[in-house]
């Protein structure tokens, strides 16, 4: 069965890929060795009818550029910051679940979860969709089982690594190696941040540098044992931008990504933004040219709604949104690969 899901993921991506204009790879195939003569099919057979294979339009088109480097970084949440509602006021009495959340940052970056992260995709898409930085520390000490009281972890976490499939690879080895429960709560780095800082998770597994050093900065982060930083940066992959195999823009043309996002705006062809603060859409804003002065506030686009949809909601259905409507988008690879995968019809 595995290696049948293999398969049709495999032919999926080949099908994309010669959407975009990428030659599908050649094959043989064998004739048979015994013909029926062709008498001996009656006239009135009707031909055989099958169902047309849904191809996804949307093709990367500008990846491999510097400024399209997306870093992971996992943090602990300090159980004395100051907790805060969705207004503002402080919070009391917040609840932290330190010693799990020691024991799944530290098994995040062991070398048994580093292995399979590095490794995740490649028997799927024939790629990888995360790597682990060269630099990434490796935690050997001892991991923490749970008890009664710790067994229950909250992750806030970004919708790439939720969406890929990668979260669905590693905690299920975690929770039955150490007992533990891990509950997630999935949307951009922005809103995953917002929820830790009510007090609502006990670590966070993000994608945004400036939000990271700022929840550092502002009293959020801790230093777990056996680690110097309150910020671990462990895995890799790369944005890309994609949009529709016509690329009306030039984007595969452009000789970098900001030239193609200028482009992109100079046509005004629709683009569907992330529009939630999350890490993907802070690395947008950064790609636009300054002169649009595009930021993460609505007033800032209002001029250019005819052709700049921000769409407030994750990276998965960003992406069919992009699709229906033929516009360009960033997303980060890992998503995007599933997304073909499986026929553009995100869960």
């Amino acid at each position: 069965m595995k290696k049948l899901m293999s398969l049709l993921l495999a032919l999926s991506m080949v099908l994309a890929l010669a959407a975009c204009g990428a030659p599908a790879p050649e094959t043989t195939v064998a004739p048979p060795e015994t013909t029926a003569p062709a008498e001996s099919v009656p006239e009135t057979t009707a031909p055989v009818e099958t169902e047309p294979q849904l191809v996804v339009d949307t093709c990367i088109l500008k990846e491999a550029d510097d400024k399209m480097l997306n870093t992971y970084s996992v943090l602990a949440v300090n159980a004395e910051a100051p907790f805060v509602d969705a207004d503002g006021n402080a919070v009391a009495d917040v609840a932290l679940n330190t010693a799990g959340a020691d024991a799944l940052y530290q098994w995040l970056v062991s070398q048994a979860a580093l292995d399979v992260a590095g490794a995740f995709g490649v028997e799927e898409y024939g790629s990888n969709l995360f790597y682990v930085k060269e630099d990434a520390p490796v935690y050997t000490g001892e991991i923490a089982a749970a008890t009664e009281e710790t067994k229950t972890i909250r992750l806030s976490t970004t919708t790439s690594v939720n969406d890929s499939g990668l979260l669905a690879k590693l905690l299920p080895i975690f929770e039955a190696e150490y007992g533990y429960t891990v509950e997630v709560y999935s949307a951009g780095t922005g809103k995953s941040i917002a929820n830790a800082k009510m007090g609502n998770a006990d670590l966070i597994l993000v994608h945004s540098k400036s939000q990271e050093e700022a929840f550092i900065a502002d009293g959020f982060a801790r230093v777990v044992e056996g680690f110097e930083a309150e910020r671990t940066s462990f895995l890799y992959n790369y944005y890309v931008l994609c949009g529709p195999s016509a690329d009306p823009a030039g984007v595969a043309a452009a000789a970098t990504v900001n030239d193609a996002f200028a482009a992109i705006a100079e046509g005004k062809y629709t683009f569907i933004s992330r529009g939630d603060k999350s890490g993907t859409h802070t690395k947008e804003i950064s790609l636009w040219p300054e002169e649009l002065g595009i930021t993460a506030e609505a007033d800032s686009f209002a001029g250019y709604t005819e052709w700049y949809v921000s769409a407030n909601t994750g990276m998965g259905a960003c992406l069919v949104m992009a699709e229906e409507m033929g516009g360009y988008i960033l997303t980060d690879k890992a998503t995007f690969l599933t997304f073909v995968a499986n026929d553009g019809v995100m869960g």
